[in-house]
C-alpha cells in the first residue's frame, strides 16, 4: 500500500520536472543595453537593408515619393473624389493654415506674428508646379518648412495637394470653365444695394415714412 502511494505521488510530480523558469523569464536585453555577444557591443540590431515593417511596404514609387525616376509627377496616383478634397481641406486647415492661411495666400496667423512668410499658392511658379511638388515638400520639407511626413499620412498629403489645386482653380476660375449644361445650377447672389438703386423696399406692415416738410424761409430773406 505504501509503495503504491509513493509511485502515485512520483507519477504526479514527474511532469513538473519538465517545467523551467526560462519559459516565462527568458534571457533578454533591456532597451539600449550593451552586449558582449556582438562585436559593436550593441544589443539592438540594425534591420537588414530593404526590410519593411508590416503594412509599410512602399513599392509604388509615385504614390510614396511624388516622383518617378526623380521627376515630380503631375497626376494623382489614385482617383480623387469629392470626399478626398473635403478630407484634404480638413487636413489643410489643421496643419497648413498657421503659415499658409485658409486662403493659401501665405498670410497665416504665425506670419502675422512675425514668422517667415511662405509664398502664395497663386504665384505663377506654384500655379505651374506639378502636384508631385506639393507632396514632396510636405514629405521632406522645404526652406523654413519642416517635414510633415510623421504627422500626415501619404494619402492625406495627396488629398491636401488636391485641395491646394482646388484653391488655385477657385482663384482663377472663369465661367467658361464650367460645362454649359451645368451653369444654370450655379447659385446667383444679388448684388449689394448701393447708391442709385432706389430706396429699399419697406417691410410688410411697416408705417409709411412721410417726407419732412420744407423749411419755411426766414422773414426778410429771399424767396
Amino acid at each position: 500500500m505504501r509503495n503504491s502511494i509513493l509511485l502515485s505521488a512520483g507519477a504526479l510530480l514527474l511532469p513538473l520536472l519538465g517545467c523551467r523558469d526560462d519559459m516565462h523569464n527568458q534571457p533578454r536585453y533591456k532597451p539600449l543595453a550593451g552586449s558582449d555577444f556582438f562585436g559593436d557591443h550593441r544589443s539592438a540590431r540594425t534591420p537588414v537593408d530593404g526590410t519593411s515593417p508590416r503594412g509599410y511596404l512602399r513599392v509604388d514609387e509615385a504614390r510614396y515619393t511624388g516622383k518617378i525616376a526623380g521627376e515630380e509627377i503631375d497626376q494623382f496616383p489614385f482617383p480623387i473624389a469629392k470626399a478626398d478634397i473635403e478630407r484634404g481641406q480638413s487636413r489643410f486647415n489643421i496643419y497648413c493654415t498657421p503659415c499658409h492661411g485658409r486662403l493659401g495666400d501665405g498670410n497665416g496667423l504665425v506670419v502675422q506674428r512675425g514668422f517667415r512668410q511662405p509664398p502664395s499658392y497663386y504665384e505663377d511658379k506654384l500655379m505651374r508646379a506639378p502636384v508631385g511638388h506639393f507632396f514632396d515638400v510636405m514629405t521632406n520639407g522645404f526652406g523654413a518648412m519642416a517635414s510633415y511626413a510623421s504627422r500626415v499620412e501619404p494619402d492625406d498629403r495627396w488629398r491636401i495637394a488636391a485641395y491646394i489645386r482646388a484653391l488655385q482653380l477657385s482663384e482663377n476660375a472663369k465661367i467658361t470653365d464650367i460645362p454649359a449644361d451645368q451653369r444654370q445650377n450655379l447659385p446667383v447672389e444679388q448684388p449689394p444695394r448701393g447708391l442709385g438703386q432706389g430706396p429699399a423696399p419697406e417691410a410688410p406692415g411697416a408705417p409709411a415714412v412721410q417726407p419732412a416738410p420744407a423749411a419755411a424761409p426766414e422773414r426778410g430773406g429771399k424767396q
